[in-house]
């Protein structure tokens, strides 16, 4: 593997927003999730649950509710009073609709997708329906004192069920009547704080089920208007509540970090009659569980901890595997941190503002593992903010270090960056071509001499940057075939010859920087792209895509390599295959062509090409594991992956020179520490 001197970072204060709520696309394939920051999130189940999609957040936008119509269109509200489609494509917001209701507490799309429900902090239920190019208001179902928490479409689309305080309402869809009003607490004696229904289901049998604040899972009769089943699970609030499409398994969450599976069970073996019973407890969080979801596979929680967890039920898994690997997603598929390797600096990207550090330095030398004094501390040279409401995009640093670049959604910002003496001053670059807006990833060339903008529609814009501290529009790249998906992935040789960009329809298209013109593109793979590099050598470009295989393609000859062919002949290793988290970032040692070093959140990998693969007999150990057996046994694991899980969680790594490496890493209980204090529970033994 060689040995590398460490700079290892923990000053990243990177704290991700907690997780608000969550939505399975319906027959689909895809999971939008929302976070308290606003920011919205789609994950693809068929490509191993990756991070496909991001829309940044925004300081004035809340959303509290999500839900998907008309097949693949995506709503979001919340207390702006705004009902928001999304762009999946430009991953913006596509179009806005006042509610007409005050603030939106929850939203609710019928069985065909076609009719939005809100429910509003006036008491009112509305109706929108989906068209195409928007959506238009319908009319006002039967209005009532107290604000519209939680709503359900019964899958008839004939009525729909709401919860408030204290109550829950039955509306008939035609007529907009109320036509059952249940109060939650009839049958409780001497009540005096009120009990709030935080969620809601309508089944097909006509059984109500709600959540509620005194910690219950309620079962009710919506036509007799009468309990049927209560199931006390905790001492605190249930907060959310999701049904499996088959209506046999209901997944909870509470504001103790737990949640619950209840399945309908028969009374007895062989017996018709059937009832809720709760058969699976799971602690994965530590803070509220304010969103749950179920898909036809797996039960998924998200929490104020901004954890997602996606827990496989395994009576639906075939076989055990990676399909059944239990899932915890904490931070983004994609980088938040760039790296100037010849300044030794590294730009942290936060939501609304940015950090440059100067990474230390040592004269010390030492031996394997051990910690090596510092004869420079880190220095934070610079906090870059952004103005206005808008979280920033993406951003970058140039590999020299006097250019920091970033974008929004509707802002551009590119800065001169000067070191003089001890301090640092930094000038803004005026008159920035507008045709760069939205930007959705950025990238430096080798030679700090070009900015690469990452846009819509597949387009990638080239920039000349000039001194003292200005820049000018070369060209714009856009694929032969057109696209109208946005480019969330690019990379540049060093040579300056070709740019690489993965656009969100996983298409990976090779541009020729000198003749201005498309030059390739990569043959379609069945899964989203999560990183790529060119080689500095050999003009390679290797990629790793989300079902954790890896390809090499060779751009002048347009063509996999040998190296690749034999991979995919040979297959890469069971537990390579079967890791739960994608490599987020690929970087070569010019030293040594035959190295490859990548890195997800658990692991740093140095791939060394010029070794034999490892077959499932192998172990795929980590290095201090291996160090540890005799010479004899080492030489028997020899194989080309040398991994390294001494650096977790792995936010960033990448080679400074040949020897010197920079690894990124926030500690999940750094950011604990963070977080409001949960929900105190009395332990045994205490």
């Amino acid at each position: 593997m060689g040995e590398f001197e460490v700079h290892r970072v923990r000053f990243f204060g990177l704290v991700p927003a907690g997780v608000r709520c969550l939505a399975c696309q319906p027959r689909g394939g895809r999971l939008a999730l929302a976070r308290t920051d606003g920011a919205v999130e789609v994950y693809n189940f068929a490509a191993n649950y990756f991070q496909e999609k991001v829309i940044p957040g925004h300081e004035a936008r809340s959303v509290e509710a999500l839900c998907w119509a008309a097949g693949d269109r995506l709503f979001g509200a919340g207390l702006g009073g705004d009902i928001t489609e999304y762009d999946l494509a430009r991953l913006c917001l596509a179009r806005s609709v006042d509610g007409c209701g005050g603030p939106i507490w929850s939203m609710a799309a019928n069985g065909s997708g076609t009719q939005l429900a809100i429910g509003c902090e006036d008491g009112s239920v509305k109706l929108f329906q989906v068209v195409p190019g928007g959506i238009q208001f319908e009319r006002n179902l039967d209005r009532r004192k107290g604000r519209i928490l939680c709503l359900s479409w019964h899958p008839s689309d004939t009525h729909i069920a709401a919860g408030s305080i204290d109550a829950l309402r039955i509306f008939n869809v035609s007529s907009g009547q109320t036509v059952q009003r249940i109060m939650v607490n009839y049958h409780v004696q001497k009540v005096k704080r009120e009990c709030i229904v935080w969620s809601i289901a309508f089944l097909s049998s006509g059984t109500v089920v709600t959540s509620d604040s005194f910690g219950r899972v309620q079962f009710w009769d919506w036509e007799r208007g009468t309990l049927l089943e209560s199931h006390t699970v905790s001492t605190s609030a249930v907060l959310s509540l999701a049904v499996s499409e088959k209506e046999d398994s209901i997944i909870v969450g509470t504001s103790t970090g737990a949640t619950y599976q209840f399945q309908l069970l028969p009374v007895k073996m062989g017996s018709l009659e059937k009832r809720w019973v709760r058969t699976k407890p799971f602690q994965h969080h530590t803070h509220d569980v304010r969103a749950v979801a179920h898909s036809s596979t797996a039960l998924i929680s998200g929490g104020l901890d901004a954890q997602l967890v996606i827990r496989p039920l395994m009576e639906k898994m075939q076989k055990k595997g990676y399909e059944a690997a239990l899932r915890k997603f904490t931070f983004p598929h994609r980088r938040l941190v760039s790296c100037a390797r010849k300044a030794r600096l590294l730009l942290f990207q936060f939501s609304q503002h940015l950090e440059l550090w100067r990474l230390g330095s040592t004269d010390e030398t030492g031996k394997d593992g051990e910690v090596l004094p510092l004869c420079r501390m880190p220095e934070h040279l610079l906090q870059l903010k952004s103005k206005g409401p808008e979280h920033i995009y993406c951003s970058c640093v140039s590999p020299c270090g006097s250019w920091v670049a970033y974008s929004t959604a509707s802002r551009f910002h590119l800065y001169r960056v000067q070191y003089e003496g001890g301090g640092v001053s930094i000038k803004k670059v005026p008159k920035v071509p507008k045709l760069l807006l939205p930007a959705y990833q950025l990238q430096f060339s080798s030679d700090s001499g070009s900015l690469f903008v990452a846009s819509a529609r597949g387009s990638v814009h080239v920039l000349q940057l000039l001194e003292p501290g200005g820049c000018k529009h070369l060209h714009t790249f856009r694929p032969p075939s057109g696209s109208p998906e946005a480019v969330y992935l690019l990379a540049s040789s060093a040579d300056g010859h070709w740019v690489a960009a993965v656009s969100g329809d996983w298409a990976i298209h090779v541009y020729n920087l000198k003749g201005f013109k498309h030059h390739c593109m990569v043959p379609m793979y069945s899964c989203a792209v999560t990183a790529l590099a060119i080689h500095p050598v050999t003009n390679n470009l290797v990629i790793a895509y989300s079902d954790q295989q890896l390809f090499e393609f060779g751009i002048p000859e347009k063509q996999y390599t040998a190296w690749s062919r034999m991979v995919q002949n040979c297959g890469l290793h069971k537990v390579w295959l079967e890791r739960d988290s994608p490599i987020t970032h690929i970087t070569f040692n010019p030293k040594n062509p035959s190295h490859i070093l990548l890195h997800d959140i658990y692991m740093f990998c140095v791939l060394d090409k010029s070794l034999p693969l490892p077959d499932n007999s192998a172990l795929l150990m980590n290095q201090s594991t291996l160090k540890q057996l005799p010479e004899t046994a080492r030489q028997r694991q020899l194989h080309a992956f040398k991994i390294c899980k001494k650096f977790q969680p792995l936010l960033f790594a990448d080679l400074l020179d040949e020897n010197c490496l920079v690894m990124v890493e926030r500690p999940i209980m750094d950011i604990k520490t963070q977080l409001p204090l949960p929900i105190q529970q009395k332990k045994f033994g205490t």
